[in-house]
């Protein structure tokens, strides 16, 4: 894909990796949940390398294979009565500094644009802002975890901003790739997404970092005012 440099996909790849390790520790090093996600991972990077999801005409997009089943997965955590327990074992401190990782993914956009694979609206130069969450979280983490300075109120506001910008950018990012619906981007689409191992940013990488948010949510949400992990 437009031969970009070595160095984009290595340290997406390694990033990808990083949020999967970090989502690993926060399930108290569940090896079921290790071993989900790398067989994700690796099922979506076959399907990627056989140039399915670059064909982008088809109706429905075969794009919604990539976030689609990783969206189903969450919403029945959350019905499911072992689901429910399932994300009440998941560490909040641990998901939080989760979020740290936007930060390089961010860096990753900004070279892609460079390398003209996705538009410049998808980046902090654009319409994303997404990287504020990353550079908060670490002050999330620090003043809400281990200081216990932050309220409920004030985290629950954190993670539901940062839920916003995960949208934002999302909606953008779908909306810039050549499919027959697309808005923005015509001059300089986003083709990355399309292509190994990019594929793993809405199929594993987006989702974990939703998903994150809303475990968070409902763990601030089962704790009264002014009581601290």
């Amino acid at each position: 894909m437009h031969d970009l440099p070595l160095y984009v996909p290595i340290i997406f790849g390694l990033t990808t990796l990083l949020t999967v390790f970090i989502f690993y520790k926060a399930s108290n090093n569940s090896i079921a949940t290790l071993l989900i996600l790398l067989g994700w991972l690796l099922l979506q990077a076959f399907v990627t390398l056989s140039g399915f999801y670059t064909y982008v005409r088809s109706t429905p997009p075969r794009f919604i294979l990539l976030g689609l089943p990783a969206l189903i997965t969450i919403a029945l955590l959350f019905i499911i009565p072992k689901g429910r327990k399932y994300i009440d074992s998941l560490n909040p401190a641990t998901l939080t500094l989760l979020h740290t990782i936007r930060v390089a993914v961010e860096l990753v956009l900004f070279w892609l644009y460079i390398n003209k694979t996705i538009p410049q609206l998808m980046t902090f130069e654009g319409r994303n802002f997404d990287i504020i969450s990353g550079l908060t979280a670490p002050l999330v983490f620090y003043f809400g975890f281990i200081q216990k300075k932050l309220s409920r109120s004030v985290m629950l506001v954190w993670n539901v901003i940062c839920i916003g910008l995960l949208i934002n950018i999302v909606v953008n990012a779908i909306l810039s790739v050549p499919f027959t619906f697309q808005q923005f981007g015509f001059e300089q689409p986003n083709i990355a997404v399309l292509y190994f191992p990019f594929t793993w940013l809405p199929c594993c990488v987006v989702p974990l970092v939703l998903f994150a948010h809303l475990a968070t949510i409902r763990h601030l949400l089962k704790r009264k005012p002014g009581q601290y992990f």
